[in-house]
């Protein structure tokens, strides 16, 4: 009777606008989702701020079984500045790599006939048995990095965790287009396609026609495409990965530490390494300054009217110019050299604007977009041309796309090593997608705009063009047929000075680099030293063939680039290698495991309703159960060492050395007397970068 009176007055009270209980509980049935999710937010939101707080240098639980207390995932990484280390000459890798290439300038100088003899030789049993395997590294770099730049590992920094990137991405985008612009735009841009108009490949279009007109672009944009600047991305990922995340030194050896160890690294295996990078270096670059020597030659002779260029001509070209390369070295007016190198880079570009807009600008905005999609409809066809071909098929790859891929293999130590000086701080993903793809997208409408305009002035009769043109005339002969340009003949061969200049310049310090244990500020007697060798093979490479032909060039490019083709390859692997173990991919394998364990166990225990805590489980059952974590691959890299590689106590909590080294008080040792292998000699140095803005162009 009570309960029906309480019953009673409830009802009595309740207001008619207030809802009843059955509707309180469907209310709160409708908005329980929306409740839930907002919670979820805020918790999602205060899991991130945590997350951002975290501080992956004081860990929360003891790690005494490692390296400095610190648990291999949680490692934010080290860079070069914080590595103690003394840089030297290395004399192994001096004396080998010096006494081999001195010797053949020699030898080339004195009896070219017999090195003409030997190097086509070598070429030809080179371009015959082994043009399969520059196409397989063009096609396995360009695959194998896109692979990774997709992958989790894309998300890796070149750097320690949370470090920033040390250029604005306009800066940066800015100088890995003068990374690629240099000779080949003033050089090939207008003359490639035009002979791939004219003869087209064996097996393709008939001459002349509007399918060689589309062929030629596409078959140049291979060779200065997503291909060449994959190989380039390689090296500089990985010596960037290993110089800013591991905290190795600047060299190509230093990539391969994981895979050789740290006993063959710093032996023969590393210096052998090493000695391939200087050799392919010195020849690919010389390549290029031997075809920016003909290409001034012959604007001299065409300017000046004196006639046909000679060899002896092109070689006093080099020889002034090398003399220049000598004095900006010696005086130390680099800065004002790359000071020089940017207005360059802008004169370049200039000079393409002025010829697309005062050339075919209609015929040329037309041809762009179609050349690009041929370029990418045909890639695989072109790709696929071997030996299987036929003969006339093995000449055309061996003249051209062989030598485009040892000319990129031979180029990457040099521009690998200055883009991974200036891509500090970025991800993997976007160094790998940016370097690949930005640059090479502006380089082929450079190729379009310069190749296109040769073509169509071809195609019209214009005067001076022909078929049987030389590469080096095709660039001054287009200046002179488009109305008003004539001024712009001298100065290109200004702009082209300039480039053989800085190309020496940066190139040779690259290779000081090599030689003197990654010290990114070698001495100028060794930049000096590798610069008159590589203008003495330049000079060798043009005595073998002749002052139209690019004979020499591509012979010695191509031989001396297939050591460095199968370095590459290994460098893929041992790149692979160093990101499995990174502390990054670590951390994303315990939470693959943990989560997969945890959401299964969860639905099957509680269905909807769970939630995810840490806590702590018996030894091998926990989210590293598959992890071997004390293993020498995850702990013995960040293992500090002092200047003479013994192991030393390091703090990652407070940045502070068991012994109180500091980069500003280096145990005061400062002596310099001893240049061994064995024995490093110099002040350890921070390793601190120079100012990276220099041209690195081909």
């Amino acid at each position: 009777m009570a309960d029906d009176q309480q019953s009673t007055n409830d009802d009595a009270t309740t207001s008619p606008d207030e809802p009843t209980s059955d509707s309180r509980t469907s209310h709160s049935r409708d908005t329980a989702p929306r409740r839930i999710k907002d919670d979820a937010k805020r918790a999602g939101r205060r899991a991130g701020e945590q997350l951002g707080r975290f501080d992956y240098r004081r860990p929360r639980y003891p790690h005494n079984d490692y390296p400095h207390d610190i648990h291999p995932a949680l490692v934010p990484g080290i860079s070069i500045d914080e590595q103690r280390r003394r840089y030297s000459l290395g004399k192994t890798v001096f004396v080998i790599a010096g006494a081999l290439t001195v010797a053949f300038v020699i030898w080339g100088i004195v009896n070219t006939e017999s090195v003409s003899v030997v190097s086509g030789a070598a070429y030809d049993w080179a371009t015959r048995n082994l043009g399969w395997l520059f196409n397989l590294v063009a096609i396995v770099v360009l695959v194998a990095l896109l692979g990774i730049a997709l992958s989790p590992y894309g998300r890796i920094v070149l750097g320690k965790d949370g470090e920033k990137p040390e250029f604005s991405t306009f800066s940066w985008v800015a100088m890995l287009f003068a990374a690629g612009i240099g000779i080949g735009v003033l050089f090939f841009g207008p003359s490639e396609p035009l002979t791939y108009f004219v003869t087209p490949p064996p097996l393709t279009n008939e001459a002349e026609s509007t399918q060689a007109l589309h062929h030629a672009m596409a078959q140049t944009y291979l060779h200065w495409g997503f291909h060449a600047w994959a190989m380039y991305a390689l090296v500089g990922g990985a010596v960037a990965y290993a110089a800013y995340r591991r905290g190795r030194a600047l060299l190509m050896s230093s990539i391969f530490r994981t895979l050789f160890g740290d006993r063959h690294t710093d032996g023969f295996a590393g210096k052998l390494v090493d000695i391939f990078a200087i050799i392919a270096t010195l020849f690919g670059t010389a390549a290029a300054l031997g075809i920016a020597a003909m290409q001034i030659g012959t604007g001299v002779s065409l300017v000046a009217d004196t006639g046909p260029l000679s060899n002896n001509m092109t070689v006093i070209v080099i020889l002034v110019l090398t003399v220049g390369f000598v004095i900006s070295a010696v005086s130390g007016v680099s800065r004002g050299i790359r000071y020089l190198s940017s207005i360059n880079i802008v004169l370049t570009v200039g000079i393409v604007a002025i010829v697309l807009f005062v050339g075919p600008t209609l015929f040329l905005l037309n041809l762009l977009p179609s050349g690009l999609m041929e370029y990418l409809g045909s890639m695989f066809d072109m790709l696929g041309r071997s030996l299987s071909w036929g003969e006339e098929t093995v000449a055309f790859q061996s003249a051209w796309t062989i030598y485009y891929w040892a000319w990129w293999i031979s180029w990457s130590p040099f521009v690998g090593i200055f883009i991974a000086r200036i891509s500090r701080g970025r991800t993997i993903r976007q160094f790998l997608l940016g370097t690949i793809f930005i640059p090479s997208t502006l380089l082929l409408v450079a190729y379009g705009i310069m190749g296109g305009t040769s073509i169509w002035l071809y195609m019209n009769g214009a005067e001076g063009f022909s078929n049987d043109m030389a590469p080096p005339q095709v660039f001054f002969t287009m200046l002179d047929s488009l109305p008003n340009l004539g001024w712009l003949s001298v100065v290109s061969i200004g702009v082209l000075a300039i480039f053989f200049i800085t190309s020496a310049d940066s190139a040779s310090v690259v290779m000081g680099m090599l030689t003197s244990r990654g010290d990114q500020e070698p001495r100028r007697w060794i930049v000096v030293f590798w610069g008159l060798v590589m203008s003495g093979i330049a000079v060798v490479m043009l005595l073998l063939g002749d002052a139209t032909a690019l004979e020499g060039l591509q012979q010695l490019v191509i031989v001396t680039a297939v050591p460095f083709a199968i370095i590459m390859l290994m460098a893929i692997v041992a790149w692979l290698r160093d990101l499995r173990t990174d502390p990054h991919t670590l951390r994303h394998t315990y939470a693959q495991t943990v989560m997969s364990n945890a959401v299964v166990d969860g639905v099957d225990r509680y269905g909807d309703d769970f939630a995810l805590q840490v806590i702590k489980t018996e030894p091998g059952q926990g989210a590293g159960a598959s992890v071997d974590s004390e293993d020498e691959d995850y702990t013995g890299w960040y293992q500090r060492t002092d200047e003479d590689g013994n192991p030393v106590g390091y703090d990652y909590e407070t940045g502070e050395w068991e012994d109180g080294w500091t980069p500003a008080d280096p145990n005061g040792d400062s002596s310099d007397t001893d240049d061994s292998d064995d024995t490093a000699a110099e002040v350890p140095t921070t390793g601190a970068d120079p100012e990276p803005a220099e041209d690195a162009g081909r």
